[in-house]
């Protein structure tokens, strides 16, 4: 565990830098709340259960970023209730406006993924989507989110790094940035005013400090049973697609976004889908998860009869206690497509489509 001092530094700069990226977020990352976007976060959803996710009536997402995994959700009506937390009010400003764009009702949160304003057993599903690994209190995250979430109930996080994965995708992107003056003058696109996406030169500066984790399968199946969820499950996601992909963004990112050309974006996005589905058919079937760029985990809180037994052992460690009566004080806010008050704030930090 970093020093208190660290981990609030780490904390203050996802704050700073999710709030810096939020206006781009949803345009950078390519998010949908159509049937493709829809499609896409019900495709992974179904491959970290290992099957049709079914309905949970009330779900929490944390570092729920700008509502991509959480309102495409909330459509397919896999979700009857959705509470979205993040740490960064500028991201969820952008989800309550997106949620007000298409009439779906939310609850937002403000607050730390280590101190949820919600009571025990509070919740069918716990999600999130690139998140954990923002985490600099990970397992006291994930204690947290066994408290909120109720006997029996499910846990899903899609997206996480894996640390070969990461290592892996290093390459392409050496590659790209050395080949993309080359490639901008092959498009004709001019340089970026700020490479990788930036808003200004601090966002670039806080993106490597962001990033506190990398995980392999065997990390994750020991952090999620530390915190006493069961039947722990990892996958792989994304190894041809990932190497295609990131290539690209590379590249992509180098360049001002407005002057890519459309033909490139049309070649990049079904290059994309094409090598996915190959992952999906060939690779992800037969290859180790820790080869993959992506991870997605599930687990479950233990049934109320285990809970029962636990407790008369004795109660399992736990980095402070909580009384549900004394959770600490936090925005909590309703929104839809006529609510007048902004989205804000959020638990953890956002979560995203990438990194």
């Amino acid at each position: 565990m970093a020093p208190p001092g660290a981990t609030e530094a780490i904390r203050a700069a996802n704050r700073r830098y999710h709030d810096l990226a939020a206006r781009r977020y949803d345009q950078k990352w390519g998010i949908d709340y159509g049937e493709r976007g829809g499609a896409q976060v019900l495709g992974k959803l179904a491959k970290a259960l290992g099957g049709a996710p079914g309905h949970f009536e009330r779900g929490l997402e944390v570092g729920a970023g700008t509502g991509y995994f959480g309102l495409n959700l909330l459509r397919a009506g896999t979700i009857g209730t959705y509470v979205a937390t993040d740490i960064s009010p500028g991201m969820l400003a952008v989800l309550g406006a997106s949620a007000r764009e298409l009439g779906l009702p939310v609850e937002i949160a403000c607050c730390e993924s280590t101190r949820l304003p919600f009571s025990d057993d509070s919740f069918d599903l716990v999600f999130g989507h690139a998140v954990l690994h923002h985490l600099v209190e990970l397992d006291a995250s994930l204690r947290e989110l066994r408290r909120v979430l109720r006997p029996g109930g499910t846990i899903v996080f899609c997206g996480e790094p894996s640390h070969h994965g990461d290592r892996l995708a290093a390459v392409p992107k050496r590659a790209a940035h050395a080949l993309a003056p080359a490639w901008r003058t092959l498009v004709r696109a001019p340089a970026a005013a700020h490479d990788g996406y930036h808003a200004v030169p601090e966002e670039a500066r806080l993106e490597g400090v962001v990033d506190v984790h990398t995980f392999t399968p065997a990390l994750l199946e020991r952090h999620l049973a530390r915190a006493g969820f069961e039947g722990v499950r990892v996958r792989g996601e994304e190894l041809a697609a990932s190497l295609f992909g990131w290539s690209n963004r590379a590249l992509e990112a180098t360049a001002e976004p407005s002057r890519v050309p459309r033909l490139w974006h049309l070649y990049a996005y079904h290059g994309y889908r094409a090598l996915a589905a190959l992952d999906r058919a060939l690779l992800e079937p037969r290859l180790p998860p820790a080869l993959f760029y992506n991870l997605l985990v599930s687990a479950r809180a233990p049934a109320a009869a285990q809970r029962r037994a636990r407790s008369s052992i004795g109660p399992a460690p736990r980095q402070e206690p909580h009384a549900s009566s004394a959770r600490p004080t936090a925005a909590l806010s309703t929104t839809s497509a006529t609510s007048s008050v902004p989205a804000r704030s959020g638990s953890g930090a956002a979560g995203a489509p990438g990194r």
